[in-house]
């Protein structure tokens, strides 16, 4: 199976947390939900960063950082 786009802003958080599980604890650090949440599999990052008032481009450099660890 190949990897998923990351920049795909469709991309479900909870194939971004089987693709890259590090990305879990950037979530855990802002005190997000996201990781084990029944929504993940509905929701985007676009959506948590909406539904947490973060900043969307700034969160997602976070995220992009560390799937460069």
């Amino acid at each position: 199976m190949s990897q998923p786009d990351f920049d795909d802003p469709d991309l479900p958080l909870a194939e971004l947390f089987a693709a890259w599980p590090d990305m879990a604890g950037a979530f855990m650090d802002k005190r997000m939900l996201c990781p084990g949440c029944l929504i993940a599999p509905f929701h985007s990052i676009t959506d948590a960063c909406l539904e947490y008032d973060l900043d969307e481009d700034a969160f997602r450099a976070e995220l992009l950082a560390r799937t460069r660890r």
